[in-house]
């Protein structure tokens, strides 16, 4: 199933099209990540372009597909196991090998490939004892257990973590009034959460008449945090960074610089900053919301 391949060192040339793996779109599985990932480890396929279709067209305009289309056809480079015909397994393909569970994608690219990845990333010869010895052992079933634990860290965070923040930043903002900022500072007294993402859908999905600035909430250390709500979901330029002479400084300077007690630091590009109290970070709140106000009021 290998057939020729241009050596590792060498590079595509521009007349070469670049190859295409195709897999489904939309949800994603850790079977076809695993299978496309394992088939970029190859040479021919080092600067794939993965197409995540359904289209039988696009599909059939692949180089390799995985994971969708219907079809095991090795010689072709089709490489699905949904179909009610399908059987194999490692023991079916490769008689020598003893494991008789389905194969999944994954599978059927590490049994087809899996000899020539580890010779490649081993500098081994594909028939010699290291790669034969390690097909066997280190190499899928590393892969597998990196990618299980990657995707069962995912499924615990998301569970734990970023789904019960909605919640809490949700009822955050129906209480943001009760923070003397005119509703512009968001106060999560629990701690440090992941707020980003639910703040700006939950800004449309309540449909905020104004949007939030900023963001107070304690450290695990017991001292808090301001810090601007960013433009976007992913840049890091803040919609208030805090007042521009406060950037750099710290402790007691940055105390006496802001006429704040308890100030601890600032961030250089203003997008955060620390006190020891509560009231210490929500004063240094009030007055970048103040200082946005002034510069409002002089430009205007």
């Amino acid at each position: 199933c290998s057939g020729g391949t241009a050596g590792p060192g060498l590079k595509r040339s521009r007349s070469e099209p670049v190859p295409r793996i195709g897999t489904h779109d939309g949800t994603f599985h850790c079977d076809e990540v695993l299978a496309c990932y394992l088939l970029r480890l190859l040479p021919r396929y080092r600067d794939a372009e993965v197409v995540r279709t359904r289209d039988p067209q696009r599909l059939a305009q692949c180089d390799v597909v995985v994971d969708v289309g219907g079809e095991y056809d090795p010689e072709r480079h089709r490489y699905d196991h949904h179909q009610r015909s399908f059987t194999q397994s490692m023991r079916s393909l490769r008689p020598d090998k003893p494991w008789t569970t389905k194969l999944s994608s994954a599978g059927l690219v590490y049994c087809h490939f899996g000899s020539e990845i580890l010779a490649g990333l081993l500098g081994q010869p594909e028939d010699g004892p290291v790669v034969t010895a390690l097909y066997d052992k280190a190499g899928f079933k590393r892969a597998t257990e990196l990618v299980g634990g990657e995707f069962m860290d995912r499924l615990d965070y998301y569970h734990h973590a970023w789904l019960p923040a909605r919640a809490l930043v949700e009822e955050a903002i129906r209480r943001r009034f009760e923070v003397p900022t005119v509703g512009a500072v968001l106060e999560l007294p629990q701690g440090g959460c992941p707020w980003k993402e639910h703040v700006l859908a939950l800004e449309q999905a309540l449909a905020l008449p104004r949007p939030l600035q900023l963001v107070l909430f304690p450290d695990r250390s017991g001292q808090w945090r301001v810090q601007s709500v960013p433009t976007g979901p992913h840049t890091f330029q803040s919609r208030l960074p805090l007042p521009e002479p406060w950037r750099g400084v710290r402790d007691e300077a940055l105390s006496q610089l802001a006429g704040i007690p308890g100030c601890v630091f600032v961030h250089a590009s203003g997008f955060i900053g620390g006190n020891r109290t509560r009231e210490g970070a929500l004063e240094m709140a009030r007055r970048t919301l103040a200082q946005r106000h002034e510069e409002g009021t002089q430009s205007g």
